[in-house]
């Protein structure tokens, strides 16, 4: 029997049950991309994260129904288009297909729905008026705020005291603002020189940020839905308005469980655009793997924060190299490649070595367990052990024996990488992009490395072991191994 999944809800502070709206079925609502630059792996570690949870709830049979949003209407977009002198809403556009190309690189999957707050205009105008008509909201000259305490359930997510927000609140009202209290905040804007605009009852205007989700999670999710994601930064106040302006409209609750990832650290500090010390994606994609980097967010617990470094990113592709020379060597067994011990006729018969399947009730143990994704990888590593084991050093002499359950530990390498989005490649073709990679960043040239790999075949066909050796000792100044194998010479940039 599969474990019961638990999560860690902030609205709770305590893990419980996964209990869907709809039963076998899951509705996910994940804080998407502001998009008004480049996004960084800050932000990615957040999307990776939520990308895992949506494949292994897939893995465990859900139909899952994952929506993440673009906000293309905001107060950001808007500063970075007066800079730039472009128009606020092709900025924004422009930003999204740059979002998307780093995506498709990170191997993130698609949302089900990628909702735009420019698309989303009727809805959001729909939720206001509700919120005026049940006396939450007032309009304010060409302004429409949520009147904060009208709300009971006010700081329920951020465990905030009301008291201590008020007291702090001091001048926070901006100039030209009319609201009754300070802690009040902004549903509709009325327009500005300049600025996108649409028409609404109050005139035309854009909405504030915290409405957009609202609208955007009810229209494609219901009123109720089952999970909603994002950055710890958003527990306040975005994520605790878009609960009271959603609840107070609708009289229901907006999500029954509430995810938050942690920060990602760059030395010593939370990375943030707004700190200028970002690290962007697509520019960390140029030092480390896209599945190395999937393997770096994976390694720590989503709610933990992440040291980033390039040790770190070095430490994470070289035990992806590991697992793609474990994948190739094992193909190469599995399919009668590998000259030196071939498994024979009938390998796929007779009894298994042990239970490989013992290592998917393992997993779902481990990542069930508010989706324990390091855990998973600890046993993904266990997996590869004997993968190495049964191909290295075989603990029996039953060839049909070792084939039958390389094939059976394979398809539940298969079935584990599916879960957490790693070895979408072909083992050959990683690693061959891999050592490019290498031999680029340490300006080495590939063809010596291929005439020196073809020479050394040679002279080992001509059992001229001394230039064998030669060549091998050579490379090695170049800081290229060269190493045997029943295929014949192959290499790899040292360690």
């Amino acid at each position: 029997m599969a474990s019961e999944i638990r999560v860690f809800n902030t609205m709770q502070q305590a893990k419980v049950p996964l209990q869907p709206v709809t039963p076998g079925k899951v509705g996910i609502y994940v804080c998407g991309p502001t998009v008004y630059s480049f996004v960084h792996i800050g932000n990615a570690r957040t999307f990776t994260s939520f990308d895992t949870v949506v494949r292994y709830l897939r893995y465990r049979g859900f139909e899952v129904r994952y929506v993440r949003n673009y906000t293309d209407v905001d107060d950001k977009i808007i500063k970075a288009a007066k800079e730039t002198g472009e128009d606020a809403i092709a900025l924004a556009a422009r930003f999204v297909r740059e979002f998307e190309a780093d995506a498709k690189q990170l191997r993130l999957l698609p949302p089900d729905v990628s909702p735009k707050v420019s698309e989303t205009i009727p809805e959001i105008v729909g939720i206001i008026e509700k919120l005026i008509a049940r006396g939450a909201a007032y309009q304010s000259g060409a302004d429409v705020y949520f009147e904060v305490r009208k709300y009971e359930g006010y700081l329920k997510l951020s465990k905030r005291n009301l008291d201590d927000l008020i007291a702090g609140a001091g001048e926070r009202e901006l100039v030209g603002e009319q609201k009754r209290d300070p802690l009040d905040f902004a549903l509709w804007k009325g327009a500005k020189p300049g600025e996108p605009s649409w028409p609404s009852p109050w005139g035309a205007g854009r909405p504030g940020w915290h409405i957009e989700c609202s609208a955007m999670s009810a229209k494609y999710l219901g009123e109720t839905f089952d999970l909603h994601g994002g950055g710890l930064d958003l527990i306040f106040p975005h994520h605790e308005n878009e609960i009271a302006q959603s609840e107070a409209a609708s009289g229901k609750t907006l999500c029954n469980c509430w995810m938050h990832g942690g920060f990602l650290d760059l030395e010593g500090a939370k990375m943030s655009k707004s700190l200028g010390n970002v690290v962007r994606l697509r520019d960390a994609l140029e030092r480390v793997d896209a599945e190395g980097l999937r393997y770096f967010f994976l390694s720590t617990h989503y709610r933990q924060q992440l040291a980033f470094s390039d040790k770190s990113l070095a430490d994470a592709e070289a035990r992806m190299e590991y697992f793609y020379e474990t994948l190739k060597k094992v193909d190469e067994r599995i399919t009668g490649k590998d000259p030196s011990t071939p498994l024979g006729a009938g390998f796929g018969d007779g009894p298994l070595h042990g239970d490989p399947n013992r290592f998917l009730v393992e997993f779902d143990e481990q990542v069930s367990d508010d989706f324990n994704f390091p855990g998973g990888l600890g046993v993904l590593s266990g997996l590869f052990a004997e993968l190495n084991l049964l191909t290295d050093k075989p603990p029996v002499k039953d060839k049909p024996m070792v084939g039958r359950t390389l094939v059976a530990l394979r398809e539940v390498a298969r079935k584990l990488a599916g879960a957490l989005g790693l070895f979408e490649l072909p083992p050959t073709e990683w690693l061959l992009h891999r050592r490019d990679r290498q031999v680029i960043a340490k300006g080495l040239d590939r063809k010596k490395i291929d005439e020196m790999v073809a020479a050394r075949d040679a002279a080992r066909a001509a059992k001229n072991y001394p230039e064998s050796d030669r060549l091998r000792a050579e490379a090695k100044t170049m800081g290229v191994e060269l190493m045997d194998s029943p295929a014949g010479t192959t290499w790899k940039i040292a360690a």
